[in-house]
């Protein structure tokens, strides 16, 4: 298990924690950043619209929201939601399997951690082909080991 890291699913998924401390393992490996604080929170799309509205005054679902709350690229304390209920509607949008689909999201609200942007159609570009990058490295560990991601 990865010190100072944290996982909390609030929503009805086969996902295991063990799984997710897993991908974070490799993100570590690859990206080379520290822990000090870091939550991530599977939860339900209803719950997600909440945080988006109260937080970001967003009044829809979304899939992610990030949360940075040291600002430091290298050491992350921050916290992210994962909205299970979006990730399974994104899956059978573009057409691949739940698994990937929340590896993605994962990676995204890593990056964003570690300073990532997609506000703009520049650092959009250059935060999909670094997620693009990642998904692929990892989902080939992924298939080496024993996920058994479900919905």
């Amino acid at each position: 298990m990865i010190k100072n890291f944290y996982v909390t699913v609030k929503h009805k998924s086969k996902l295991t924690k063990a799984e997710i401390h897993k991908i974070i393992g490799l993100l570590k490996k690859q990206l080379q950043f520290e822990i000090a604080n870091l939550p991530i929170n599977f939860i339900s799309s209803e719950a997600i619209h909440e945080l988006n509205k109260t937080y970001l005054k967003h009044d829809y679902s979304t899939d992610i929201i990030t949360f940075n709350y040291s600002g430091k690229n290298d050491i992350l304390e921050g916290e992210i939601f994962i909205s299970l209920d979006d990730a399974y509607s994104n899956s059978k949008k573009y057409d691949v399997h739940f698994s990937y689909e929340v590896l993605r999201l994962i990676i995204h609200g890593i990056l964003h951690l570690i300073g990532y942007d997609d506000q703009d159609k520049k650092s959009k570009l250059k935060m999909k082909r670094e997620e693009d990058r990642l998904v692929s490295i990892l989902s080939k560990e992924i298939r080496k080991g024993s996920f058994k991601y479900g919905r």
